[in-house]
């Protein structure tokens, strides 16, 4: 593998149970009654603001809607992530991978349905631009699809310049393993941060599973030869 693509959310960094606590609480604004687990894995990770709010009151929701809500949600988000500072850090092995990926000048990029807001305050916190160029990372900008379409992937793979099924990417999300398989990615690995690591065996489109970035396999990746 020539390249390696990560989610963020619930991979780089483990924040689901935030996002499932904030989902949780605008869903039961939004509908009256909260999302289920099930709910929350088949249509919140991995997918746009405007998706899950289109889900969850059964139309599609105007901008306005859409502005009004996610932004409201996104803030809270924040504010629980800064409440929780023994949790708010990159996954375990998450900055020595990321250190040898840099060293090693192998091709590497983030894309995540995350949208701006939330993009600029994890680069600010996480100070992510030692390890990425930041003009490469893929979020939500309004005209993306979310997952599982493929968009996302192809689009990353593309500002790394290594063909999709030379990349490697690392997902925890159902909708983003799909759309790593839609987008002809090489590798699919699935770490499992938040649910089982039963739950991605039934995944024959997934390579492996790890439980954090120090299970990360190195030898996978080309590194490639220095001038």
């Amino acid at each position: 593998m020539k390249g390696i693509i990560f989610d963020f959310n619930g991979t780089l960094y483990w924040d689901s149970q935030l996002h499932y606590d904030a989902w949780r609480e605008y869903s039961k604004l939004l509908r009256g009654y909260e999302f289920t687990d099930e709910e929350m894995r088949d249509k919140m990770f991995g997918h746009t603001n405007e998706d899950i709010i289109e889900y969850a009151i059964g139309r599609k929701p105007t901008k306005e809607m859409v502005e009004k809500y996610g932004k409201e949600k996104e803030a809270v988000y924040r504010k629980r992530c800064l409440l929780n500072p023994a949790e708010f850090k990159l996954a375990p092995g998450a900055i020595e991978l990321l250190d040898y990926l840099k060293e090693n000048n192998i091709p590497r990029t983030i894309a995540t349905m995350s949208e701006w807001d939330n993009v600029e305050f994890y680069i600010k916190e996480f100070h992510l631009e030692k390890w990425f160029d930041l003009e490469k990372i893929v979020y939500s900008d309004g005209t993306i699809p979310g997952k599982p379409a493929p968009d996302i992937f192809e689009i990353a793979a593309k500002k790394i310049n290594v063909l999709p099924a030379d990349c490697v990417v690392i997902e925890d999300a159902i909708a983003g393993i799909k759309s790593a398989e839609s987008a002809g990615i090489g590798k699919i690995i699935a770490i499992a941060s938040l649910e089982p690591i039963d739950f991605y065996k039934k995944m024959p489109m997934v390579s492996s599973i790890i439980k954090d970035f120090y299970e990360f396999d190195k030898n996978i990746l080309d590194i490639p030869l220095r001038a």
